[in-house]
């Protein structure tokens, strides 16, 4: 257990941000998730979904939520699964 002050407030600020950011990452699991439901179901509003959930991915990846290859790759799976219901 931290005993100087500095380490106290740090360990404060690590509780705080880790559940920030698993917060965060449980909103863009389901944000991806709707959108390969919708996919799946071949509905019409999938392609807006894939684009709020690309939307998601930049934002997080940007701020370092997740690494840019996961999201990057996540984002392009997402969209050529979309392209096959845009036809």
């Amino acid at each position: 257990m931290a005993t100087h002050k500095s380490a106290i407030k740090r360990n404060r600020q690590n509780i705080k941000r880790r559940a920030h950011n698993a917060q965060a990452r449980a909103a863009i699991r389901t944000q991806v998730k709707k959108a390969r439901a919708a996919i799946k179901a071949g509905d019409k509003t999938a392609i807006d979904l894939t684009r709020l959930s690309q939307k998601e991915l930049a934002k997080a990846a940007g701020k370092g939520l997740m690494n840019k290859k996961t999201a990057a790759r996540l984002t392009s799976r997402l969209a050529k699964s979309a392209k096959k219901v845009s036809r």
